[in-house]
């Protein structure tokens, strides 16, 4: 991932900086058992190039499926942010993928926002 883009059959997974100290991770198609270790790296890479204080969006607007390897990937992610001092927000959830997070009950877990904008706005509070 040295170009911060990986290709697979399932979609892009693409890492930008958007400003210093915000990541965007952002991908599409399908998040499953295949695919789970590529964004587990993805987030990993993202919350590691944040130095001090900072944050990682996390774009889901393109996903069209996520199971539960996929949320498993993302509480890591979670889970690793949190420990670094680094803030975690998705965005952009499809009505599938958001109601996986709704029966877990893992939407009053994670900050979550309808947009990108809206979500770097409350990334950027963190």
């Amino acid at each position: 991932m040295s170009n911060g883009r990986a290709e697979q059959e399932g979609g892009d997974i693409a890492i930008r900086e958007h400003q210093p100290g915000m990541m965007v991770v952002s991908m599409d198609g399908e998040v499953d058992i295949m695919r789970s270790p590529e964004l587990q790296t993805a987030l990993q890479d993202a919350i590691n190039r944040i130095k001090g204080k900072g944050a990682v969006v996390v774009d889901l607007s393109g996903v069209t499926y996520m199971d539960s390897s996929g949320v498993a990937t993302l509480v890591r992610g979670l889970q690793l942010s949190r420990k670094k001092g680094v803030g975690l927000v998705l965005c952009s959830l499809q009505d599938r993928v958001r109601s996986i997070f709704e029966i877990a009950r893992l939407d009053t877990v994670f900050p979550m926002a309808s947009s990108l904008d809206e979500a770097i706005d409350a990334a950027s509070a963190v």
